[in-house]
């Protein structure tokens, strides 16, 4: 392949010096380069009481207890917290 051809660089911006890398500071991050920081660790946090905590404990409540908090109270909250995650993820992500 000639040097002529054109190569897409995810960020790269024109003009500035040809052997440096001038890049986006908007622009997407490539595959293979992402960091996993707290953030994840606060995204699996969520899934893992909405999915395994949650029903769990709706299941242990015995039937002889506040139905209405096993079953009216308790599955609103991983459908707050799911989507408090997927605000504050989107607000982070703009």
């Amino acid at each position: 392949m000639s040097d002529d051809t054109y190569t897409h660089r995810p960020g790269a911006v024109e003009g500035g010096d040809a052997d440096a890398e001038v890049s986006d500071p908007a622009a997407p991050v490539e595959r293979g380069t992402e960091e996993w920081d707290w953030r994840g660790w606060v995204l699996v946090g969520v899934i893992v009481v909405c999915f395994l905590v949650v029903p769990a404990t709706i299941l242990l409540i015995p039937p002889g207890g506040p139905f209405k908090a096993a079953y009216l109270v308790l599955p609103l909250l991983p459908a707050f917290l799911l989507g408090a995650t997927a605000v504050w993820s989107a607000q982070r992500s703009s």
